[in-house]
């Protein structure tokens, strides 16, 4: 069967580009000579799926898009708390190239403005820049070096505002070169494509879903997909984020990234810019697989699935003998919340407990550590108590073909099954 998902992407295509308002980045020479009417949509998967639409092999620099990837790059080789010295995380409400700093600190508000973009390069190189964007894709980028031309004779805005940054000891390097830097990083030539893989490996956790790469750790992807939610939009990121709801970036050049934590990346592209700098046709798009798709971060889900699946007796077990629940989807703190309520509200009663964990699919830190203290409990109350575990879920041990013991603390060892 051919999948559904590319006819439902060419319709929202269809549907959105009837709308030509909106103007070129007329103020980059050569992003004033772009084709109004390319138009382009690409969705992929966490696991590795991509699917894309209209001119989605069309080639075009990334420009703004690239700021939350260098974002995740410098929180990733210097970490949160020196990021944090230099660069804010709170809205701006302006413009994205405004020469504004925080009052009390001298830092940018934000990594998603031009100030804070500018202060985040000066953490990394160019290099770093190259290899990371290419990893975040999946393949080797280049640079577009027209557009980088074009862009670095036109960029006396952001020469200000890196001259204000060093002025206020922020950058401590050239500002000449910080800007040179940071206008090579926006020229980094990109697909939908690239884009939507891009976005889908700060959803998957960092991992990048077709190489399989960890390219930045779990807790730096959450740090940028929070930023992206309340700056990624600038001026109109309130706007955003209510209507949308999904954490984005634009650039100028026409694109736009959505990362739906958990789910999938989206890109789209098309160059004509609203007064905020967003692509017109783009926010259309994202609008309609928002509402379409229910997409929206405060969409509120239907309850969760009961993580205990069923209770079975032992396998020629005699009554009182023992008993196996059997848990499925997520162990997390909601699902393993059930699961305590349901031993508390009828306790076990037989001598052996074992806890099946083959259809479970994820295992969070928190509900790895409620698990634990569950199981330690049970023995600790006189239960003998295996964990049946084939698929390694609780990283409990080295990847090795033995089975071991579980450490529950206050010296309980709980044997852990492998394998059946």
């Amino acid at each position: 069967m051919r999948s559904p998902i590319p006819d439902y992407l060419n319709q929202v295509l269809d549907t959105c580009g009837a709308d030509g308002s909106g103007e070129l980045a007329a103020y980059i020479p050569e992003l004033a000579e772009a084709d109004p009417d390319r138009f382009a949509l690409a969705l992929a998967t966490v696991d590795g799926t991509v699917y894309g639409v209209g001119d989605d092999e069309v080639e075009f620099s990334i420009q703004s898009i690239s700021k939350p990837f260098a974002y995740a790059l410098a929180l990733a080789q210097h970490g949160l708390d020196r990021v944090l010295e230099k660069v804010g995380v709170e809205p701006s409400g302006d413009a994205f190239n405004e020469l504004s700093l925080e009052v009390d600190t001298g830092r940018p508000l934000n990594p998603m403005i031009n100030a804070g973009a500018l202060t985040v390069h000066a953490l990394i190189d160019d290099e770093t820049v190259r290899r990371g964007f290419s990893a975040f894709a999946g393949r080797e980028l280049e640079v577009d070096e027209e557009v980088f031309t074009s862009e670095l004779e036109t960029a006396d805005r952001n020469r200000a505002i890196a001259f204000m940054l060093r002025s206020h000891g922020i950058v401590e390097e050239d500002a000449q070169e910080v800007v040179e830097g940071y206008t090579r990083q926006c020229s980094v030539l990109v697909t939908v494509r690239d884009l939507a893989l891009m976005a889908a490996t700060l959803a998957n956790g960092g991992v990048q879903p077709v190489t399989g790469q960890r390219v930045v750790p779990h807790e730096v992807t959450r740090q940028v997909m929070a930023v992206m939610a309340t700056c990624g939009m600038y001026d109109a990121a309130g706007d955003w984020f209510s209507s949308v709801g999904i954490p984005a970036k634009s650039g100028v050049a026409g694109g736009l990234i959505g990362a739906l934590p958990g789910q999938a990346g989206l890109a789209t592209f098309s160059p004509r810019l609203d007064r905020h700098g967003n692509s017109v046709r783009g926010v259309q798009v994202f609008e309609r697989l928002s509402r379409d798709m229910g997409m929206h971060l405060m969409e509120v889900p239907p309850p969760a699935r009961s993580l205990v699946r069923g209770r079975t007796a032992l396998p020629g077990g005699r009554p009182g003998h023992g008993w196996t629940y059997e848990l499925q989807g997520s162990v997390n703190f909601v699902g393993m919340e059930r699961v305590l309520r349901y031993l508390a509200d009828e306790p076990p009663t037989e001598s052996t407990v074992v806890l099946d964990l083959t259809r479970v699919h994820e295992v969070r830190d928190i509900g790895r550590r409620m698990l634990i203290e569950a199981v330690r409990r049970l023995v600790l109350d006189g239960h003998q108590v295996t964990i049946v575990d084939p698929e390694d879920m609780l990283e409990a041990f080295p990847d090795d073909h033995a089975d071991g013991d579980l450490d529950a603390g206050d010296g309980v060892a709980v044997p852990v099954l492998r394998r059946r």
